[in-house]
């Protein structure tokens, strides 16, 4: 199995890592031709509008888009998430749309407010967790899943083969919701 992780800006390395010690062939994607053989894709914390311009100029967002209209699994972290959603209720853009789901960037605050906390998820227990200028989901479709809260709100959603976090997973060393995903990519 080979999984990208969108590494044109953001906490890629960090992906890496945690899919190299799951053994898993782990490629950082930066343009079209990579995209070529995955199982799966992640997109990274880092900052979703730098992200998207950084992505448009290489060209990926049209092919990315029609990947994961072709069913490629893909796990969103933080601004990956809001890469992901179908709206963002704080800006004006949208952006990928495949994860049926209203995000509020920056909803925890600003850098100064980041903090670690642990996660309910269904499965998997307590979970620990990183919130880093993180957003909130504020509408899940009816196709969406609700997998892992915080504080009673969700913060770790399904539709289908596409994951979306709004914390930092990859800043832990618990590598489980990695290998929730995996298992995703393994179905997909």
């Amino acid at each position: 199995m080979k999984i990208g992780v969108l590494a044109v800006q953001g906490a890629a390395r960090e992906h890496l890592l945690c899919l190299s010690r799951l053994g898993v062939e782990a490629v950082p994607v930066l343009r079209p031709a990579d995209l070529a053989g995955l199982s799966g894709i992640i997109l990274p914390g880092g900052e979703s509008t730098a992200q998207w311009r950084l992505l448009s100029r290489a060209g990926l967002a049209d092919p990315l888009q029609e990947a994961l209209r072709e069913g490629l699994p893909a796990f969103g972290t933080c601004a990956g998430l809001i890469l992901l959603a179908q709206e963002i209720t704080n800006w004006p853009e949208r952006y990928l749309g495949a994860l049926d789901v209203a995000v509020e960037r920056n909803a925890t605050g600003r850098q100064v407010d980041s903090f670690e906390a642990k996660v309910r998820v269904d499965g998997l227990g307590e979970v620990p967790a990183v919130f880093i200028r993180a957003p909130a989901i504020r509408r899940v479709g009816p196709g969406v899943e609700v997998l892992g809260t915080y504080e009673g709100e969700p913060v770790l959603v399904r539709q289908g083969s596409v994951l979306g976090a709004t914390f930092h997973p990859e800043l832990t060393e618990d590598l489980r919701v990695h290998e929730l995903f995996l298992s995703l990519c393994r179905k997909g």
